[in-house]
């Protein structure tokens, strides 16, 4: 069994090692897993011959938490781990979650909030010129000046704040290692600013090629049409072989630079990063503890691509992982399978096969590769592109192959599939073996509404496409004599919701004659073109305004629409139909969503109604009695 990095100083010893290179500080406790961003890292970086030491989840009140290995060599890498910190810790309700997936036995409260700036600061508070490399889906995300929806503000760089020095954006497997190769020649860090896939801070911008200026961060605080369009500017500049780099002016302190995106992975190169020596578990000190839940989702899935060309609005993919795919070969998807099936644990079921979307496994079409993918123009949406390739012979190819290794019973697919993606093939063969293989009794899809209206501005396909899907899948389902379910996922209080469309959404719901057991409100989380129009109430890539349901109140009434059957949600449903102007769904009939109050015209109508049929009933049984005697 491969080691496990050093966790103390005396591990560290133990290798014969007086100083590590780097030091990985991590909000998430360490799990050895290749869904694990500091696995991935602190491993790549192993490979190449660097020393790393691991510090997870340190208490940010002391800093004797964070000098367990002294100063490293070369730097401090820090990332809050796989989620948000702000998300990871409350709802969209902004109230505290109860659990912690990435932390030993679920046990909330083992990091801060703001995790990434609170752990540079207190490193800076000691090491005062060690370079701070941030990295992580929160560095990533709010790399430039963004909205920050638990503070209801527009913040500054999380490069400003942290006090770091560089922030590897994305997935970081380029970027970290040229940043390691530079520091490790000598290169004081104030001077690695050309390394594609990081955002760096300059006084000027005279070492800058052909940047593009964005608004300063003192106008788009304070103004929501400068926001948008900055916004805007930086959502065409995330494909690697079109963007420029982009300069945040914040007055006296100097620029943020952004340096466009990496290139996308090579197909050996995601390999080679999914052939690291990982342990593929939690460090065993948290065996006493329970372990780690996040680990009990992901043990028995495949990672088998990145990126993703969908481009739903409220997802920050395009702003971390790209439009582009990247993917695995099959030998090194099958070799980690065939390990997997070795594990005493496997109980013969692969949990998932897939990545952000389980279906792609090619570029949406042959230029993205050398040219990249279009700034103004989406692959899936509004509708598909003349020039796409949806074609899904290679998943097919992969998962046969799978489903003959000898220990493995079934072949689950759980990470979403683009049903508008699988309607555009024009070959049936992977639904119908997706029907036949790999689901059991349900397929979870992600419609998210039935308002075209909304689905245009969630990015989405129209309400049609997904109905013309359920007749395929139906069909499908049919041919193999399977009695099969689509489970619907659906959005609420997304911004340019009204409260008609959710009631129509209640409609459909009520059609469908089931009742959705949670209901997810958009969440505005950093870098989502969602989340800027929930912020500005502007479309960013059109200018048009849009309704943002922001009230908390009317917020309840959408989310209660989806679960009108509830009795505890009945009078915030009347209200949404009293404001929708469509009280013709309260009463007896069998659209109707709720029936009427107690005391009102139509419930004194059914009453009276009720009482004739009870006298009437009285009568013919009391004639009946006389006649007997």
């Amino acid at each position: 069994m491969h080691k496990f990095l050093p966790v103390t100083a005396k591990e560290m010893k133990d290798r014969g090692w007086n100083q590590v290179d780097f030091v990985y500080l991590t909000g998430d406790a360490y799990v050895d897993h290749s869904s694990f961003g500091c696995a991935i890292i602190s491993r790549l970086l192993e490979s190449r011959g660097y020393r790393v030491g691991i510090i997870s989840q340190p208490d940010w009140r002391k800093k004797e938490s964070i000098q367990v290995f002294g100063e490293p060599r070369l730097g401090f890498l820090v990332t809050a781990g796989n989620m948000d910190s702000m998300v990871n810790h409350y709802t969209v309700s902004k109230k505290h979650r109860q659990k912690d997936a990435y932390s030993p036995g679920g046990k909330m409260g083992l990091r801060p909030d703001m995790a990434t700036v609170v752990y540079s600061n207190l490193i800076r508070q000691t090491y005062k010129n060690t370079p701070i490399i941030l990295g992580g889906i929160e560095a990533s995300l709010r790399r430039l000046a963004h909205y920050d929806y638990w503070q209801d503000q527009v913040r500054r760089s999380i490069l400003l704040d942290s006090g770091a020095d560089l922030i590897s954006y994305g997935m970081g497997e380029h970027s970290i290692l040229e940043i390691a190769e530079a520091l490790d020649s000598g290169l004081q860090v104030g001077e690695i600013t050309y390394i594609p896939g990081t955002v760096y801070k300059s006084k000027t911008l005279d070492m800058v090629y052909d940047p593009i200026v964005l608004p300063s961060y003192e106008k788009i605080r304070d103004n929501k049409k400068a926001y948008a369009d900055s916004f805007a500017v930086q959502y065409k500049n995330t494909d690697p072989f079109t963007a420029k780099p982009l300069a945040e002016d914040y007055g006296t302190r100097g620029y943020v630079i952004q340096n466009p995106p990496a290139k996308p992975l090579t197909q050996q190169e995601m390999d080679d990063v999914y052939d690291l020596p990982f342990t593929g578990t939690w460090h065993p000190m948290y065996d006493s503890q329970g372990g780690i839940p996040a680990l009990e989702e992901i043990r028995f899935s495949l990672t088998s691509n990145r990126g993703c060309f969908g481009s739903c609005s409220f997802c920050a993919l395009t702003f971390h992982q790209g439009r582009i795919l990247q993917t695995r070969s099959h030998d090194s998807i099958i070799k980690e399978a065939i390990h997997m099936t070795e594990d005493p644990a496997f109980k013969g079921y692969i949990h998932d096969v897939g990545g952000p979307t389980a279906d792609f496994r090619q570029p949406s079409c042959e230029k993205q590769l050398t040219k990249g993918v279009c700034q103004n123009r989406q692959c899936l949406f509004p509708e598909p592109c003349k020039n796409l390739t949806a074609d899904h012979s290679d998943y097919v190819a992969l998962l046969r192959k799978l489903r003959k290794i000898p220990k493995v019973k079934k072949v689950f697919i759980r990470s979403g599939v683009r049903f508008d993606y699988v309607m555009a093939d024009k070959s049936p063969v992977f639904l119908q073996e997706l029907v036949k293989y790999h689901i059991s009794g349900q397929l979870r899809v992600a419609p998210e509404h039935v308002s075209d209206q909304v689905l245009r501005y969630m990015g989405k396909p129209s309400h049609q496409v997904y109905e013309r899907f359920l007749k395929a899948y139906e069909k499908a389902n049919a041919k193999t004599g399977q009695k099969q379910y689509a489970v619907p996922y659906f959005m609420s209080s997304h911004p340019g919701c009204t409260v008609k469309d959710a009631v129509k959404l209640a409609e459909y719901v009520r059609d469908l004659g089931f009742t959705p057991e949670q209901v997810q409100d958009f969440y505005p989380t950093p870098s989502t073109l969602s989340t800027c129009m929930y912020y500005t109430g502007i479309h960013p890539l059109t200018g048009e305004k849009v309704y943002v349901p922001k009230d908390p109140h009317e917020k309840a009434i959408q989310r209660a629409l989806m679960q009108y059957k509830n009795p505890a949600n009945r009078v915030l449903v009347l209200e949404g139909l009293k404001l929708a102007g469509r009280m013709d769904l309260v009463g007896f009939g069998p659209k109707c969503l709720i029936r009427p109050e107690r005391g009102s015209t139509g419930e004194k109508t059914k009453n009276r109604k009720q009482t004739g049929k009870n006298h009437n009933r009285k009568t013919i049984r009391h004639t009946h009695q006389k006649k007997k005697k």
